[in-house]
């Protein structure tokens, strides 16, 4: 059931209000030590807070403070306070400090009942909104809930707008031209070309005239002057593809066309202005490069004023299903086959599986798979991936899973806490009798008694 903390140092009402909240989980407290151990202990959805509590219930001094401190620890916890009947005053300045509501005693058990239902129906549909604009980023092409995915997003969001040079970091198969197309579609330039070259897919000698052009004539086969990437990108976005691999004596020539804004063709002798927003992108390590001077340490601080670090697909926890289920839907209507989804076998392998190659090798094993599979659910055996059960035991096991989370919580609470007990007991929101427990329990002998 839904957590309800009842803040209120009169036992008759705190029995009134657990008889009239029988449909939740009621928790109590009778002042704001208390309420606050609660808060952290329970982390109610809703809280009714009497504005008038110990040490001086004739006033609402205490209550209001405990109402600060609530909504500096829980922000989207819905406070309701309780007043006087003759304290409206005190009820408007907590609606003032963030309360939800006020209610003014007598309690009737119906209407305060209401108040209660509408609070926890706003938290659960704020929480709902929340849930859905992290799970759905406004870069649409890049999908994932994952928090490091989530945080690369935004980053290029924010980004967007302008046209800072931007260096897109990952393994192979992560995802770059995606981001980079996305970036493009989020910017000013909308309108105009995504100009994409990979660095590492043309032959040396035919790189610089693919991206700068050429003049008729200007070697043998120059039956024509040609225009190169860069200037087909003009007033839009080049999308520079494995920098990293760019011959060390053409960086020189890209580094002066990151400066100027300014090109020359193949064979030619006069400047062309191109307005155009460079993004680039490499799978390799750029500052170790620049320390074995294999690229340039200008051209490295050019291209990346600002970095963004896209995660491998092993990083990005339960991202792999949401983006096999999108791929399987693309590849339905791509193969013209109707696959349902995934077993569950195949579900735990994925997640199981290290993914070396990234969001292009789960392209290529599902595409496989879908074209292969001869049921109405692709199995773990159609993508070529295998289940280890009793990795699978341990990593869905709740009962290891909490223990490993608590276990954790209380090694960062006992150094954050400086070692002492009672803070790493506050801060836990537990008593120092159940933190004595947990950590004999969880056999955490390392941790030692603070004073």
């Amino acid at each position: 059931m839904d957590k309800i903390l009842v803040v209120d140092d009169d036992l008759g009402i705190q029995k009134q209000l657990k008889w009239s909240f029988s449909g939740y989980e009621a928790v109590f407290a009778d002042d704001r030590t208390s309420a606050i151990a609660q808060l952290r202990r329970h982390e109610p959805k809703v809280i009714t807070l009497d504005l008038g509590l110990p040490p001086d219930p004739s006033n609402a001094t205490e209550g209001l403070a405990t109402l600060q401190e609530i909504l500096e620890l829980a922000p989207q916890t819905k406070v309701i306070v309780v007043t006087g009947n003759n304290d409206k005053s005190n009820a408007l300045k907590a609606i003032e400090c963030g309360a939800y509501d006020f209610y003014q005693k007598p309690i009737d058990s119906e209407t305060i009942q209401i108040l209660v239902s509408r609070a926890f129906h706003l938290y659960d549909l704020e929480m709902e909104i929340r849930h859905l604009s992290m799970v759905a980023p406004s870069m649409d092409r890049i999908i994932g809930n994952s928090e490091q995915i989530l945080m690369a997003s935004r980053k290029a969001e924010k980004i967007a707008q302008t046209d800072i040079s931007t260096l897109l970091l990952g393994e192979s198969g992560t995802g770059k031209e995606v981001f980079a197309r996305s970036i493009h579609e989020h910017s000013l330039r909308k309108n105009k070309a995504f100009v994409a070259i990979n660095c590492a897919s043309i032959p040396e000698n035919l790189l610089e005239s693919e991206l700068f052009g050429y003049e008729k004539g200007a070697f043998t086969g120059a039956n024509k002057t040609t225009p190169g990437k860069i200037e087909t990108a003009q007033g839009g976005t080049l999308f520079l593809d494995e920098i990293g691999d760019m011959p060390i004596g053409l960086q020189a020539k890209m580094l002066r066309f990151l400066q100027e804004r300014v090109i020359e063709r193949v064979g030619g002798r006069s400047e062309i202005p191109v307005n155009t927003r460079v993004i680039c992108a490499t799978h390799r390590n750029l500052q170790v490069m620049v320390a074995q001077q294999t690229f340039r340490e200008d051209l490295y601080y050019r291209i990346g004023e600002i970095s963004i670090l896209i995660p491998p697909l092993r990083d990005r926890a339960n991202d792999v299903i949401l983006l096999a289920r999108t791929f399987l839907t693309q590849y339905n209507e791509e193969f013209k086959t109707n696959i349902k989804g995934f077993s569950d076998k195949a579900v735990k392998a994925m997640l199981q599986h290290p993914w070396p190659g990234n969001i292009r090798e789960l392209q290529n094993k599902l595409k496989s798979a879908v074209i292969m599979s001869e049921g109405t659910h692709i199995q773990a055996g159609d993508m070529n991936l295998q289940v280890n059960e009793q990795e699978t035991m341990e990593t869905l096991n709740l009962r290891e899973v909490r223990e490993m989370a608590e276990s954790r919580a209380i090694r960062n609470a006992f150094q954050v806490a400086e070692r002492n007990m009672s803070r790493t007991a506050d801060l836990l929101g537990v008593t120092r009798p159940t933190l004595y427990a947990l950590i004999d329990k969880y056999h955490l002998e390392d941790i030692k008694i603070g004073v």
